[in-house]
């Protein structure tokens, strides 16, 4: 009897469907990979992240230095109104005249002359003044009238010799004056001299008229223009290359 109903039982089960089994279903075709491509982006990350890391670094690694806006003549010193401040990359090579360093350098001199748009290097100062090989600096002390109004450092110029035409002139100027003539001398003393410093506005000399300033010029011009300068016989006017 229990074998009658086992047999039953089995015969119900069989009569049901079978389910598909996960096993049976038709296998799909493998991806087709590219391992180039794949490569090819990997390395356009890196190259876009080294070239990220690059431009913060050099914007990170930049330093404030000195520029000169004004021209600053041979011997002359810095002063805040020739300068500005710029920024640049750092560079162990170029020896520039960091912002912080201004107050410092101005006790130095301009080795020669330094032209507007420059960036200040430590090798255009010198602790002392020291004059271009063969030049000379002469001082001037010019009456009214016997320089243009309009005259600065910097400026090129000619300087004539010049007396009085009268014969008390003459005698007042003395027997040195005498010996060089009284009235204008026909040639130049010095031509093409450069104007190395003019006499500040708040100097108690340009309230008289008077104006006192340096020349350089070549060392064999320096004498006569000298002798002339001390009696007072100096003439300056401007020159083409200004």
């Amino acid at each position: 009897m229990k074998i009658q109903e086992r047999t039953g039982a089995g015969a119900g089960r069989s009569a049901a469907p079978a389910q598909p089994s996960v096993g049976d279903r038709l296998p799909t075709p493998p991806r087709e990979r590219k391992p180039a491509l794949a490569a090819l982006a990997v390395l356009l990350i890196l190259v876009g992240a080294l070239g990220a890391t690059m431009l913060v670094l050099q914007a990170g690694d930049r330093i404030e230095v000195v520029m000169v806006k004004n021209q600053v003549q041979a011997g002359d010193s810095l002063k805040d109104s020739d300068v500005t401040s710029v920024m640049v990359a750092k560079d162990d090579s170029i020896h520039y005249v960091e912002w912080a360093q201004l107050d410092a350098i101005k006790t130095y001199k301009a080795k020669s002359t330094i032209y507007p748009g420059t960036l200040a290097v430590g090798e255009m100062f010198a602790k002392k003044a020291s004059l271009p090989a063969g030049k000379a600096s002469v001082g001037l002390a010019l009456k009214e009238g016997h320089y243009p109004s309009d005259i600065k450092a910097g400026d090129v110029v000619s300087a004539y010799r010049v007396g009085t035409t009268g014969g008390s002139g003459s005698n007042n100027s003395g027997g040195n004056s005498g010996a060089g003539g009284t009235s204008s001398a026909g040639g130049a003393l010095v031509d093409g001299a450069r104007v190395n410093t003019v006499a500040e506005d708040d100097d108690a000399t340009v309230s008289t008229g008077n104006l006192s300033l340096t020349l350089l010029v070549d060392q064999a011009d320096a004498p006569a223009l000298a002798s002339a300068a001390a009696a007072g016989e100096v003439a300056i006017v401007h020159v083409p290359g200004n």
